[in-house]
């Protein structure tokens, strides 16, 4: 595993890849989440799982909040590895992190991912007022509120040790999804894939069909079982899925 760079965990290096896969945590997730994908794609495919500070090997750093902090340092931190040809997937959150951080990338003239991969989000122009920012909740309704995705285990509750490290990266995590305002720009000339969960009571077929709106280099929209976190639960045909799609692009110029 590679500890050059705490921005990118690599748990298997490949020597000459012919594309990088860059995956995006959830709220409250880190590099684990990912762990098992480097063994699951084609050979030639380096995974490399975004770190953000405040989380697993980063604990003791303290969580970026906002979008417009954040994209900065992480745009800086990825720039070595975007000397390869590279995909970016990203869960929930992690989506809209590796949607605004292709368009900072365009910005500042910096190389464009090949294909955008975003599972479980609404896309960024549809804002949800269905419940109270989560990052404004006590502790006791913000770890009620994120147990109802089905995202954590209820036995947290019987660690006090665990909860005191993981409320204020939920908090900040949520933050950044929750304070996030969508300004206009045109679509990515990258193709964008959407993943969705037919049971996710979060996000809706149509919505994530939204998503084709932001690109102009092609839209597919692959709904998959399970509920938001079919990330976890669909993971086989998902990684099939993901590792069809890489197979198919073009690597090495």
């Amino acid at each position: 595993m590679s500890t050059e760079n705490p921005w990118v965990v690599r748990r298997r290096m490949v020597p000459q890849p012919r594309l990088r896969l860059f995956c995006f945590p959830y709220a409250g997730g880190g590099a684990t989440v990912y762990r098992d994908w480097p063994r699951l794609v084609p050979p030639d495919v380096e995974v490399c799982a975004v770190q953000p500070p405040g989380r697993e090997s980063r604990l003791g750093e303290d969580a970026y909040s906002r979008m417009q902090d954040l994209l900065p340092p992480l745009a800086g931190a990825l720039g070595e590895f975007l000397d390869v040809p590279y995909v970016t997937f990203g869960h929930s959150l992690g989506s809209l992190v590796s949607f605004e951080l292709a368009r900072y990338l365009r910005r500042t003239g910096d190389p464009l991912p090949r294909h955008l991969l975003v599972s479980g989000r609404r896309p960024p122009h549809v804002r949800s007022d269905e419940h109270e920012p989560m990052h404004k909740m006590d502790d006791d309704r913000l770890l009620d509120a994120v147990l109802e995705l089905n995202g954590t285990s209820p036995e947290i509750r019987e660690h006090p040790e665990l909860l005191e490290l993981a409320l204020p990266l939920l908090r900040a995590d949520f933050a950044i999804s929750e304070t996030y305002e969508y300004t206009p720009e045109a679509p990515l000339p990258c193709p964008i894939t959407a993943f969705s969960g037919a049971a996710d009571p979060h996000v809706t077929r149509s919505e994530a069909g939204d998503w084709a709106q932001h690109t102009s280099g092609g839209f597919e929209l692959r709904m998959l079982p399970g509920d938001h976190f079919f990330l976890t639960t669909a993971q086989e045909q998902l990684l099939a899925d993901i590792s069809q799609l890489l197979s198919g692009l073009p690597g090495q110029r």
